[in-house]
């Protein structure tokens, strides 16, 4: 038993001045006391079957439980209807607790109902027999900058939307300059050389052959304002549906590029309104287009299926390729411009390619969203 007036410090404290530190909190109390204090992140436990059993102070603030109201209800209180209804959060149970842990981003669900996109790191935790008895679940509020990345988003498609339309108003201006201009000063020049020959003889002297060059000339810049018109929306769409548009496009850049292009049609067509018809189209010119522009391919192969509920679009060239990972390449923006308008369909584009193996557009799109 110890005496009031003994001096001498207790057995499990040092005596001062020997460079220790005292304190009155244990080495948990002081873990518990942070992971309580951050406010950034929702960190919590979760036992074996996915039960909330720890809150803290960042889970009340960004999911707007208070402890309370949430400890023992199931985590997947947390995630938005469809992806309960495809058992997501038992999904990412199962993952961390046979990888140890998972990463996710997605919608999550606060307590009234609205949405924020999450960042969220599952770790799976196991006793000291490596028996699983629960998860560490940590959640971050990424919303402010996924809308950052979308502000991003939108101001690239907008310059890109604005430079393919500059770039559209050139060609086509340059198509009539150099092609259709040239052909009517011809035209003009000879009909000009016919009147000075009436004028100058009193009659009309012109030859049959000079008026069948005149036709064939008249004929040829007729050919040249249906092509130009043709490019900015193909009357075979309208009159024949998407697929003779895209058989038409084909045998299009065949004739003008030397492409050698495969064309593997399956299915019926059908569930296509003309905004999607017209949406699938340009994703194919815009498709053939980079190839023709960037890839120094000599063979492409595009590939549909129209199935009862999906529609899927491949097509693959044999070019150079291009590292996807690195900065951003000439044709990038033909590429957010093809995201841009699968993502309005509500489909799904995929881009595969490295250097030096050619590119693969793949593009999957439910019917019910073509109409």
């Amino acid at each position: 038993m110890r005496s009031s007036c003994d001096s001498s410090p207790p057995a499990d404290r040092a005596p001062p001045g020997d460079g220790a530190v005292t304190s009155a909190f244990t080495p948990d109390a002081h873990f518990r006391l942070l992971v309580e204090s951050v406010e950034d992140y929702a960190i919590f436990l979760l036992d074996a079957q996915g039960n909330v059993g720890t809150w803290n102070n960042g889970a009340r603030r960004i999911k707007g439980y208070e402890a309370h109201e949430i400890i023992g209800r199931h985590f997947s209180a947390f995630y938005p209807p469809e992806d309960i209804a495809a058992r997501k959060p038992q999904k990412e149970l199962d993952t961390a607790a046979r990888a140890g842990r998972v990463e996710d981003e997605g919608w999550r669900v606060r307590k009234d109902g609205s949405r924020f996109w999450a960042n969220v790191v599952v770790t799976a935790l196991r006793d000291a027999k490596g028996e699983l008895i629960g998860f560490a679940k940590v959640t971050r509020d990424m919303t402010d900058r996924l809308r950052l990345a979308e502000l991003q988003h939108a101001r690239d498609l907008s310059a890109h939307v604005q430079a393919a339309l500059e770039d559209e108003r050139t060609s086509i201006a340059r198509e009539l300059h150099d092609d259709l201009g040239q052909q009517l000063a011809s035209l003009k020049m000879q009909i000009a050389a016919l009147d000075a020959e009436r004028v100058g003889a009193g009659f009309a002297r012109h030859s049959l052959r000079d008026t069948q060059g005149i036709q064939a000339q008249i004929d040829t810049v007729i050919a040249s304002v249906r092509r130009i018109a043709a490019g900015l929306r193909p009357p075979v769409l309208d009159d024949l549906g998407l697929f003779a548009a895209i058989e038409w496009l084909v045998s299009d850049f065949r004739r003008r590029y030397g492409l050698a292009v495969t064309l593997d049609i399956s299915g019926d067509e059908v569930g296509f309104g003309p905004d999607a018809s017209m949406s699938v189209f340009r994703l194919v010119q815009e498709a053939l287009t980079n190839v023709v522009r960037h890839a120094d391919a000599s063979k492409v192969r595009i590939a549909i299926r129209c199935a009862k509920d999906r529609y899927t679009l491949t097509i693959q060239d044999d070019g150079r390729g291009a590292n996807l990972a690195g900065p951003r390449a000439a044709n990038a923006f033909g590429l957010l411009g093809m995201g841009e308008r699968v993502r309005q369909l509500g489909g799904v584009i995929a881009f595969q390619s490295s250097p030096g193996e050619g590119f693969r557009i793949s593009v999957d799109l439910p019917l019910n969203g073509l109409g």
